[in-house]
């Protein structure tokens, strides 16, 4: 059974249903890509108090009490709204601003869309996050690449991310829809002070009819919490 933040859903559809209604206006003046959303995303969920749930049971509970769901979801709509207005002010420097159904140099046609790769790196002996360190994603033919500029590899860990890493495959081209392949990954790092750190895993995918540009950490792969040795 999963733990699960119900204000995730409600934050993204949110932040969805502006975006696209921005969108389809074409006023120009709001910049509606996928970065831009996860942003938005990103700061409303820092600024709310968050609400999880064990089973279909405490997702109903929540949709007991229709005012309290109308007013929290004009709450999300407002900080939405300031957060978009502060990005959009102050967009990142090597923000190139896409419609959200668009991909920037992918392949076209059938691809296997490896999900994104989330997990945390922590210290064995105090079990603290580690921080100044970079942890790598390889395959055979070395770093994996990433699906854009905003992820990188090696992937910094610093403080303020708890020891957290992400990281995103770009889309490998194949011939057709339902292809079946294995996806073979090493993460590595070698922190100061600490054993050199290897963690193998295998994936499998099924190749889809195009690539997927919105990043999603519901269908991204959690990975156990690993773990670093000092020397």
């Amino acid at each position: 059974m999963d733990i699960h933040n119900l204000m995730e859903d409600l934050v993204i559809k949110t932040v969805d249903e502006l975006f696209d209604s921005e969108a389809k206006g074409s006023t120009g003046l709001w910049c509606t890509c996928k970065q831009c959303r996860m942003d938005v995303a990103c700061f409303v969920l820092n600024r709310l108090k968050p609400e999880y749930v064990l089973s279909g049971r405490g997702v109903a509970y929540s949709e007991t009490d229709y005012g309290e769901k109308l007013q929290r979801g004009a709450d999300v709509a407002s900080l939405v709204k300031e957060g978009w207005a502060r990005i959009n002010a102050a967009p990142r420097p090597n923000h190139d601003c896409m419609r959200e159904d668009e991909c920037k140099d992918v392949p076209s046609g059938p691809v296997f869309n490896v999900r994104p790769i989330m997990g945390r790196l922590f210290n064995g002996g105090t079990f603290e996050p580690i921080i100044d360190a970079q942890v790598s994603l390889a395959d055979d033919g070395g770093l994996v690449k990433m699906m854009d500029s905003n992820w990188t590899n090696p992937y910094p860990l610093a403080k303020n991310t708890n020891g957290m890493f992400t990281f995103w495959p770009f889309p490998v081209p194949c011939k057709k829809v339902g292809e079946r392949r294995r996806f073979a990954y090493t993460i590595t790092a070698e922190p100061e002070g600490f054993e050199a750190f290897s963690h193998y895993m295998e994936f499998e995918v099924v190749s889809e009819a195009k690539a997927l540009c919105q990043f999603s950490m519901q269908t991204a792969h959690r990975l156990q919490d690993l773990y670093v040795f000092a020397k």
